[in-house]
């Protein structure tokens, strides 16, 4: 009979599901965070890239 009721109580313990409540939405705020690093990165290399070509071309007048 003991084991019963330690396996109701266990049962109706409700402590795990808020761990995994967590662990999804984290995982899906970190998945959403690489969507959008991958959707900037290429557009921040390409300025960087024509930032770097525009100042190469430059000359520094000391007086």
């Amino acid at each position: 009979m003991k084991f019963f009721k330690l396996y109701k109580n266990f049962q109706a313990d409700e402590d795990g599901a808020v761990t995994v409540d967590w662990v999804v939405l984290t995982s899906a705020i970190v998945g959403l965070g690489v969507a959008v690093l991958a959707t900037v990165a290429t557009g921040t290399k390409k300025i960087g890239s024509t930032i770097s070509s525009d100042l190469a071309g430059r000359s520094v007048v000391t007086y």
